[in-house]
């Protein structure tokens, strides 16, 4: 997976749903410099981060990874 593209779009699921990068944070129980850096793409997520992301965003994993064309999030 290109980490620096999966970063940009789980911060456009984030964005979509109206969380703040502290707010996604706090809810999801993930420290915000991990959030930060997993959305550069300089921090790899591991699989029980991206299940952690992903169910609290209420997306699959797979949405994170298709369309590999396409950076859009469409709501």
């Amino acid at each position: 997976m290109d980490e620096k593209r999966i970063g940009r779009r789980i911060k456009a699921f984030r964005k979509l749903k109206g969380y703040t990068q502290i707010t996604f944070a706090e809810k999801a129980d993930v420290p915000i410099a991990v959030i930060g850096a997993v959305e550069r793409g300089t921090k790899k997520a591991d699989d029980e981060l991206l299940k952690r992301i992903t169910d609290f965003l209420e997306i699959t994993r797979e949405e994170l990874v298709l369309d590999q064309e396409t950076e859009d999030v469409q709501p």
